[in-house]
């Protein structure tokens, strides 16, 4: 299927031409059985233009460093743990990385609480298991066992959110590098270039904690929120305007100061404060993500698309903006109101977002 096709490609796909533009230009070495060397990795992640001109866009905005503590960790014998609160693309860092090094981002465990061990070990195929016994062709593999035998990256979602027991699983395939099938009394061995790369929600912590001994079998490296509003604004404009061309919206790309009045009002409320420390403002219960700004502006578009003059405005946000906010309707919308009689109404650049916002509230 080709890109046009399909609502989400996998990132191998969407940038394709830009990986082979990498491993054709990369002449550094690389580890056994990746696809470019990993400062070609890094590159593709945050962005460069190559010697013959190719332009390779960002897909992470954030701290050069972290992400070569990330791509180095995958080089040594130990697996990756990216954590971080909800929204600081962990998934997305782990899919393009994985993409970069294996060319492959599709093998994937979703931790959930009802995650079985079969979905990290393997499972049966019960019609050829009653029929002939336990046998190899029997065995249904996991992403897990898949990336050992082709020697590719494996993405694990949400670990924490996995039985402590299923967790507990994965000791063995990370520290001795094989995989157990003891009712045929083989193993799977992984071959030079698997390896995992986790994701673990900030929030989730204790929900089922990891054990030390699983702990110390990755390396983990923190995401943090952008660190700028600037930096936030970069990343909203850009993934909102990527998803309206992939929805096909018929508005606009909103305009930078749409963009940014979302990002600093989810600023605001995510640190309680506004920007300028004068005035302290209650915290919703929501994580008020920067994935969340993304979805408001990529809202607003739709509905300034469909229902309006397809250019976004303060009407089309301040739907997008308490659906987002509020998720308590008794804490949050004291705090929505707050902040829009104390904040939005005192900026007189804001006050056709006060009107709108206090239209969607009453």
């Amino acid at each position: 299927m080709t890109t046009e096709s399909v609502l989400r490609p996998a990132a191998e796909q969407q940038y394709a031409a830009e990986l082979a533009a990498l491993a054709a230009a990369d002449d550094r070495p690389r580890p056994p059985r990746w696809r470019m060397s990993p400062q070609a990795v890094v590159t593709y992640v945050l962005g460069g233009t190559l010697a013959d001109g190719t332009v390779i866009t960002p897909k992470y905005v954030g701290d050069r460093r972290l992400v070569e503590v990330a791509v180095g960790t995958l080089v040594t014998d130990r697996a990756l743990l990216l954590v971080g609160v909800p929204g600081t693309a962990k998934s997305w860092l782990s899919e393009h990385i994985a993409a970069a090094v294996s060319g492959n981002s599709t093998l994937v465990v979703q931790g959930t609480a009802g995650t079985g061990e079969d979905q990290v070990r393997y499972g049966w195929n019960y019609a050829r298991l009653i029929a002939e016994g336990p046998s190899e062709a029997a065995v249904v593999p996991s992403p897990i066992m898949t990336g050992m035998r082709e020697g590719a990256v494996v993405r694990v979602e949400e670990l924490t959110r996995m039985p402590a027991e299923v967790q507990d699983s994965f000791i063995t395939i990370l520290s001795e590098k094989t995989l157990p099938i003891p009712e045929l009394g083989v193993q799977v061995q992984a071959v030079p270039g698997f390896t995992v790369i986790a994701t673990a929600n900030d929030r989730d912590r204790g929900v089922n904690q990891m054990s030390s001994a699983l702990a110390r079998r990755f390396n983990t490296v923190v995401l943090p929120p952008p660190a700028t509003e600037d930096d936030e604004v970069e990343i909203v404009s850009a993934r909102a305007a990527q998803l309206g061309r992939a929805l096909q919206l018929p508005a606009e790309p909103p305009a930078l100061e749409e963009v940014r009045r979302v990002v600093r009002i989810f600023r605001e409320l995510r640190n309680g404060s506004t920007v300028d420390g004068r005035t302290q403002l209650k915290k919703p219960s929501g994580s008020l993500s920067t994935a969340e700004a993304i979805s408001v502006v990529t809202s607003g578009m739709a509905l300034a698309g469909h229902f309006g003059t397809g250019s976004m405005t303060a009407d089309e946000l301040a739907s997008g903006l308490l659906g987002a906010v509020v998720k308590d309707r008794v804490s949050d919308t004291a705090a929505w109101q707050e902040y829009l009689e104390a904040v939005v109404k005192e900026r007189a650049e804001w006050r056709d977002l006060y009107r709108a916002c206090q239209d969607m509230v009453g």
